[in-house]
C-alpha cells in the first residue's frame, strides 16, 4: 500500500497546509530547474558535450540513451514517490535532474554554438510563460484534468513509437511533430498540476516537483527545437 495513502490530499487540506505545500513544491521545482541549468552549463562547456555528440552519431546511440533515460527516470520517480524517507525522495529528484541534463546536453550544445544567440533565452522564456499560464488555469478554475490521462498515455505511446522509428529508419519527424509534442507537454502540465493538487498528499512536495519538472523539461525540449528551426530560416 502507498505510504502516502492515509494522508490528506492537498485539495482537502487546510488553507495554510495547502499554501505551504504549494510553496514547497514550486520552491523545489525552481531548485531543480536551477540545478538543471548549472549542470547543463557545465556539460555544454566540457568534453562531455562532444562525447555525447559522438555517441549520438551512431544510429543506435540515441536508442541506448533513450533506454537509459526511461530506466533511470522510472527509478528516480519511484524513489521520489514510493518511500517516506525524505533523503531517498531527494535522491530521486536529483537523479532525475541529472539524467535530464545528460539528455539535453547535445541539443543545448548545438543551440549554444551553432544557432542564433537569441535561441536559448527565447525558448526558455516561452517555456516558462506557457508553464505559468497553464498553472494559472489549473489554480483559478480548480478543474480536475484527470480526464486527460488516457489521451496523454496514447499520445505518449504514439510519440515514442514515432521517435524509435525515426531513429531506426533515419527520417526527420519535422516541425509538425514538434508542435504536436508541445501540445502533449502542455496537456501533461495541466494533468500533472491538477493531479498534484487533487491526489497528492501534503507531504509529497518532492514527488510533485519531480512530476512538474518532467513536464517542463518535455515542453522546453520541443519549444527549443521549434525555435532553432525557425532561427535557421
Amino acid at each position: 500500500m502507498n505510504q502516502y495513502a492515509q494522508n490528506l490530499a492537498v485539495a482537502q487540506a487546510q488553507p495554510s497546509e495547502r499554501a505551504a505545500f504549494i510553496r514547497r513544491t514550486y520552491g523545489h521545482l525552481a531548485g531543480a530547474i536551477l540545478l538543471f541549468v548549472g549542470l547543463t552549463a557545465y556539460m555544454v562547456n566540457s568534453p562531455i558535450a562532444e562525447m555525447m555528440l559522438g555517441v549520438l552519431g551512431s544510429r543506435f546511440g540515441w536508442l541506448l540513451i533513450l533506454g537509459a533515460f526511461m530506466i533511470v527516470g522510472r527509478l528516480a520517480t519511484g524513489l521520489a514517490t514510493s518511500t517516506a524517507n525524505q533523503n531517498m525522495q531527494y535522491l530521486g529528484l536529483t537523479l532525475y535532474v541529472i539524467i535530464e541534463a545528460v539528455i539535453f546536453t547535445p541539443i543545448l550544445f548545438i543551440a549554444a554554438y551553432y544557432s542564433s544567440p537569441e535561441v536559448l533565452p527565447t525558448a526558455g522564456i516561452l517555456t516558462l510563460g506557457i508553464f505559468g499560464g497553464l498553472t494559472l488555469i489549473v489554480f483559478t478554475t480548480k478543474k480536475d484534468f484527470s480526464f486527460l490521462r488516457g489521451i496523454l498515455m496514447i499520445g505518449s505511446m504514439v510519440a515514442l513509437g514515432l521517435i524509435v522509428c525515426a531513429i531506426l529508419f533515419g527520417f526527420n519527424l519535422g516541425l509538425v511533430f514538434s508542435f504536436a509534442m508541445v501540445l502533449l507537454a502542455s496537456g501533461a502540465i495541466l494533468y500533472d498540476t491538477s493531479r498534484v493538487m487533487n491526489h497528492y498528499s501534503t507531504d509529497m512536495h518532492v514527488a510533485a516537483s519531480l512530476q512538474l519538472f518532467a513536464s517542463v523539461a518535455l515542453l522546453f525540449w520541443y519549444i527549443l527545437q521549434i525555435v532553432m528551426s525557425f532561427s535557421r530560416r
